[in-house]
């Protein structure tokens, strides 16, 4: 079973609406609507604005909570340093499957979201603004919301403002991707760090942030900073947007004070009275059993001190007639999937770290734990954006919160109950569809007739390289599903005939990994170049 999310699931709020004033009058708050809610707004100057996010504390709600102000005296100082005019980036690239809340604000709220965004372009004296988005629907909105308003991207306008479509995947959503997408590249991570602050959209400061947080901006700045933190936990003042999803009667998102019982947002859902897990902060984040659940609020120092995590705000039960290994095996397909291709420890590690997350399923014992935990720590901390780090989180959690499941599948091969894939995920299919790797096939090689020409080193080098000896070493995994036609063609173009294709033994259309205690031997140990590219060894 695999039930993607609508992209505008059920609403619902715990105390008295602020993002979500309005929803219940109508759909989506056109702008005659939306202040009629909302009221009018005052502009503020830069200074007094920074102090504002400051006052409440203000934090990023895309997932890594830069604290807002921080980031906003920082665009404004290297745009005086620099003599030049910042631009403002709305990030409403929402490609991960388990998150709708922005989706939520940006389809039925866009003129709040506005409101933040154009009260921090006119304090920065920006003249550009930019909305991204990855959906249909998200799309249609902003672009009838800038109409709204008059915004557009004709010359001569004081404050150009245009919408920027980005592919629905997990690395679109990441900043220096859309900032990419933006200047006309393709919406992946650049691979090395650059602030947006210093050099974004066309290489001016810019100031990008997520959608909600510009929506939280201009809730603030309307009731002012006693008001505003009048509501939730004094260090952690306001709302949170939350997407409830998994295993829960009704998918929803529901905007919630902070200091609220994580328990009682998981009974509005209709999540099990005694979840075996709860996945907290999306599929880059954590999971927590049921004691934790018990103990945790809805805020971030609540959340990590029982060893979970807010990050985007996606909280996802999974009840007890379902494997977690399995659940979150499905999971680490697809995040693999997910990879940009850039760098070694996405699109090499993750792959691996999803294989040897089967093998120890499939009863790879000890060996295959050993060697799965050493491709996570490799992962870590080396890729070319956060998708790795993130990945690597998800996978060592996976470990630790389920050990009692883990030991039944190492040393019995099992848990004896099936994966009922609660998790959402894209459709079997899609770009970025849990089947899209690995492939279940492997690259072998009839070493009685190779004769060390090279050809396939040269076609597909993350699955071979030449050894000191001068003859192919192949990687002993599964082909990735994006790496299989150049895998056919190494195989066509092999002069002696020496390279073959074939299914690994125990792996059937749409199954994972190999099964079988031959792959799980082998995997146990990977290949040297596997080793190189990924770090591990090295200090």
């Amino acid at each position: 079973m695999n039930t993607p999310l609508p992209d505008v699931p059920e609403v619902r709020v715990v105390g008295l609406p602020q993002l979500t004033q309005g929803f219940d009058l109508v759909e989506r708050l056109d702008l005659p609507m939306h202040l009629k809610v909302h009221g009018p707004l005052e502009p503020m100057s830069g200074d007094r604005l920074a102090q504002l996010c400051e006052e409440i504390s203000l934090r990023g709600r895309g997932g890594a909570g830069f604290p807002f102000g921080q980031k906003l005296r920082a665009v404004a100082r290297s745009a005086i340093r620099r003599g030049v005019r910042p631009a403002v980036v709305i990030n409403g690239s929402e490609g991960e499957p388990a998150c709708r809340k922005d989706t939520v604000l940006l389809n039925r709220a866009p003129h709040l979201i506005l409101d933040g965004a154009l009260l921090a372009a006119e304090a920065l004296g920006a003249r550009t603004l930019v909305v991204a988005v990855t959906r249909n629907s998200t799309e249609i909105s902003m672009r009838a919301a800038l109409d709204e308003r008059g915004l557009s991207d004709r010359r001569g306008q004081r404050l150009r403002a245009r919408v920027v479509r980005t592919p629905e995947r997990m690395v679109s959503g990441e900043a220096s991707s859309v900032i990419r997408a933006v200047n006309g590249g393709p919406a992946l991570p650049a691979g090395r760090r650059t602030r947006a602050s210093d050099s974004g959209v066309g290489g001016a400061p810019t100031l990008l942030s997520n959608a909600e947080t510009f929506a939280q901006l201009a809730v603030a700045a309307r009731i002012g900073s006693r008001r505003y933190r009048n509501t939730g936990v004094v260090s952690e003042p306001g709302t949170v947007m939350l997407t409830i999803s998994g295993a829960v009667a009704r998918p929803m998102v529901v905007e919630v004070p902070t200091g609220v019982p994580l328990r009682y947002v998981l009974q509005l859902a209709g999540a099990p009275p005694v979840p075996q897990g709860v996945l907290t902060g999306g599929y880059h984040g954590n999971w927590i059993d049921a004691s934790a659940v018990h103990e945790a609020m809805v805020s971030r120092e609540s959340l990590a001190a029982v060893g979970g995590s807010l990050g985007a705000g996606a909280i996802l039960p999974i009840g007890p007639e379902t494997c977690p290994l399995g659940e979150s095996l499905r999971v680490a397909n697809w995040l693999a999937a997910e990879t940009a291709g850039q760098c070694g420890p996405c699109r090499l590690g993750l792959p691996a770290a999803a294989g040897g997350l089967a093998d120890v399923m499939n009863g790879g014992g000890p060996a295959a734990l050993e060697a799965l935990r050493e491709v996570t720590g490799a992962v870590r901390g080396r890729g070319a954006c956060k998708h790795p780090d993130g990945s690597a989180r998800f996978f060592a959690s996976t470990l630790s919160a389920f050990t009692d499941d883990l030991a039944a599948h190492m040393l019995h091969g099992g848990c004896g109950r099936e994966t009922t894939g609660v998790l959402p995920l894209p459709p079997t299919g899609g770009q970025g569809a849990e089947e899209s790797i690995p492939s279940g096939e492997k690259v072998l090689i009839d070493w009685t007739l190779c004769q060390g020409h090279g050809l396939c080193a040269d076609i597909v080098p993350e699955l071979i390289r030449i050894n000191a000896d001068g003859y192919p070493s192949v990687a002993d995994a599964v082909v990735p599903t994006h790496l299989r036609g150049r895998a056919q063609r190494a195989v066509r173009r092999c002069p002696a005939l020496a390279m073959r294709i074939e299914r690994a033994a125990g792996t059937g259309p749409g199954t994972a990994f190999p099964a079988g205690s031959g792959a799980r031997t082998r995997r146990a140990e990977l290949p040297g170049f596997w080793r190189n590219e990924l770090g591990i060894g090295r200090s």
